[in-house]
């Protein structure tokens, strides 16, 4: 019995193969940014002191938690061109679809990071006479990274291996 390979061409390998690879690692850098963006601006919502700030950000992050990647692929590869009115395609799709989904998890991330830290920081950083935005982006937010970084990493991983569900669309 031998083991026949002669479908096995450098053709299929760089054009599927190869061609794969490079779209989930486009794919996992442009959701690692954008989520990471979204997730900053979402972690400052939900610690901020007003309701009407925190209670949409925290409704979205538990909704998008709670729901499974492949079905929020799903619904948006097929409900956006029947709201829309027209097609997005699947590399559209599954893009905005990963900052969306990632951004939830990079928020809790980022969320839990800062409040990490003991509340004498915040305390120290108006003593010195800074602003909120300034506290956090010279005082909270480089000792929160050091904190965060090996989680992020971690779900940046796990990102890179969720964009093989982007077969479910293409």
């Amino acid at each position: 019995m031998e083991l026949d390979l002669s479908f096995f061409s450098a053709d299929l390998m760089q054009r599927y193969v190869l061609g794969g690879f490079l779209f989930s690692l486009q794919l996992t850098v442009v959701a690692s940014i954008g989520g990471l963006l979204l997730g900053s601006l979402l972690a400052l919502m939900r610690i901020s002191s007003s309701r009407w700030l925190a209670l949409p950000a925290t409704v979205y992050v538990n909704t998008m938690r709670s729901v499974p990647l492949v079905m929020v692929i799903l619904w948006f590869f097929l409900l956006m061109p029947f709201l829309l009115g027209r097609p997005i395609g699947a590399e559209l799709s599954a893009t905005v679809t990963f900052v969306a989904f990632e951004a939830a998890f990079f928020c809790e991330i980022l969320r839990s990071g800062i409040e990490a830290l003991p509340r004498g920081q915040w305390q120290a950083g108006m003593a010195l006479g800074m602003g909120t935005v300034q506290n956090l982006r010279l005082v909270i937010l480089p000792q929160a990274l050091r904190n965060m970084l090996p989680v992020l990493l971690t779900q940046v991983i796990v990102l890179f291996q969720d964009t093989s569900l982007v077969y479910a669309i293409g």
